[in-house]
């Protein structure tokens, strides 16, 4: 019996060798722990009882492959490679480019999936992973033999095109890359970023150059066609905003932040019941930084939401303080897209009011029209909720995203601001004109108040007024100003233009 055991071990052994070998083969790498584990429990499973004998040999295999089946698929990823699509991952990358330094030609493309974690937050990560694996699919079959891929992270991919293309082959690159996914009979569509670097302008280290990538890869998400290459500067560029970013919890701490209120004028009564709440910075090592700088960079790091609660506290304590002094004005705050993501964002602007002592018609709720489409159905929800208990909701910017029309009329939405890019040439330019009436009557059909931004000449605010719009906001009215500004001229504020 003894003889018998023996033997099944040796045959054992010799088959987790060969598939050792196979494994070793593809992946360039064995597992000593994996095969001391597999050998335990093939051994203890399948301990042989009978004499050997040559018919029963085919059915003593079959358990075997059975097994090794099962425990190859629990075999750890090898060093360097990707999980979940069998790429290389970022420290296999920088391993293979280290090896073929220097680069002096060919061209890097970093490739990010807009807005992917949407994709998870609705359909669940089971098919946000076999998203990843089909644009990786996708993505191989679309390279060369002297090409490299890689996943980097989550929802960025690398390419290395050992012959470089040019932004318009890039753009027809992307359009291919871009063409909607089908999984399990939910179509996905994708809008890919793409941030490249020639390496016969700017070659460098390795660490170097992903960092130059990222830096490309920032920029072609503002982009219009979300494609944009490294430029000198960036790097310059990145630092400060590096020291912005790691600034702003030092500067809520320091009261660096500060807000600064601009009045809207009503047209029909000539007094100013609302304002609009608007950040300022003076940081003590940058200066005076734009909100329109740094708001974007706290949005790609995932601090939006801290600068959203500070903003809410301190227009609620602003609010206590001007009831107390008798002044009665309702207060716009714009939230950011990431805001309205949070579950608890509606309860939590709730339990504050109350906290305060505040009634929910002293605050209202600014988003624009993109972020309104981002995730209709979860913002849709979000805004319910406060409106229901009394906040009121506006869509800043109105005309210049992509929203339906056919949604328009299901919106929990009070008052229409239309951004002031409609306002060029409206003195004199009578399609401007219809354009601007057009949006007008399209809001107040739909039982929207409607401001206008942006009014800065005399003769554009009597225009204005001729097609009915309920509110004003610009300098020919007031300018942004600090709250005690405002305590002083409250009275003066509330004459109307002679």
């Amino acid at each position: 019996m003894a003889t018998t055991e023996l033997i099944w071990l040796i045959v054992y052994l010799i088959a987790i060798g060969i598939a050792s070998i196979i494994y070793w083969y593809w992946h360039r790498r064995t597992e000593l722990k994996f095969l001391k584990r597999l050998v335990t429990q093939l051994s203890q499973q399948h301990k042989v009882r009978q004499p050997l004998n040559i018919v029963s040999i085919p059915y003593r295999f079959i358990p075997l492959y059975v097994q090794l089946q099962h425990l190859l698929k629990q075999l750890p990823p090898p060093k360097g490679r990707d999980k979940l699509t069998g790429l290389l991952n970022r420290v296999g990358l920088k391993a293979k480019l280290t090896r073929k330094m220097p680069l002096t030609q060919g061209m890097f493309v970093l490739i990010d999936i807009h807005r992917f974690r949407y994709v998870n937050d609705l359909f669940g990560f089971s098919l946000g992973d076999k998203l990843l694996q089909a644009l990786a699919e996708r993505l191989e079959r679309r390279i060369g033999d002297k090409d490299m891929l890689a996943r980097m992270n989550e929802d960025e991919f690398l390419i290395y095109f050992h012959t470089p293309m040019s932004e318009a082959e890039l753009i027809v690159f992307q359009q291919g890359l871009a063409q909607p996914i089908s999984i399990k009979g939910t179509v996905i569509n994708l809008q890919l970023q793409l941030g490249y670097l020639d390496l016969s302008l700017h070659h460098a280290d390795v660490s170097q150059m992903l960092r130059r990538l990222d830096l490309a890869l920032v920029r072609a998400k503002s982009a219009s066609n979300y494609i944009a290459a490294y430029q000198e500067g960036d790097d310059r560029s990145q630092h400060r905003q590096l020291t912005i970013v790691s600034c702003f919890p030092k500067a809520l701490e320091q009261n660096e932040l500060y807000l600064v209120f601009q009045p809207k004028y009503n047209l029909a009564s000539g007094d100013c019941t609302h304002a609009e709440a608007l950040i300022r910075w003076d940081s003590s090592v940058l200066g005076s930084i734009s909100p329109g700088e740094f708001i974007p960079l706290l949005e790609c790091a995932g601090m939006i939401s801290l600068l959203s609660q500070w903003v809410i506290d301190q227009v609620l304590l602003q609010q206590v303080r001007w009831q107390e002094s008798d002044i009665r004005l309702q207060l716009a705050i714009n939230l950011a897209i990431d805001d309205l993501s949070e579950k608890q964002l509606s309860e939590r602007i709730i339990t504050r009011l109350k906290r305060h002592g505040l009634g929910a018609q002293v605050l209202s709720i600014e988003i624009t029209e993109s972020q309104l489409m981002t995730d209709m159905v979860r913002t849709v929800a979000v805004l319910n909720r406060l409106k229901r208990a009394g906040v009121k909701v506006a869509i800043d910017d109105f005309g210049t995203g992509h929203s339906s029309l056919a949604y328009l009329k299901h919106l929990p939405v009070d008052e229409v601001k239309i951004d002031r890019a409609f306002l060029t040439g409206v003195e004199s330019d009578p399609r401007a004109q219809h354009i601007v009436r057009s949006a007008v009557d399209l809001a107040k059909g739909l039982d929207f108040s409607v401001t206008v931004e942006g009014v800065e000449q005399m003769s554009v605010f009597k225009l204005l007024q001729e097609m009915g719009v309920d509110k004003i906001q610009g300098d020919i009215y007031a300018k942004p100003m600090r709250a005690p500004e405002l305590e002083m001229h409250w009275r003066k504020l509330n004459q109307p233009l002679g």
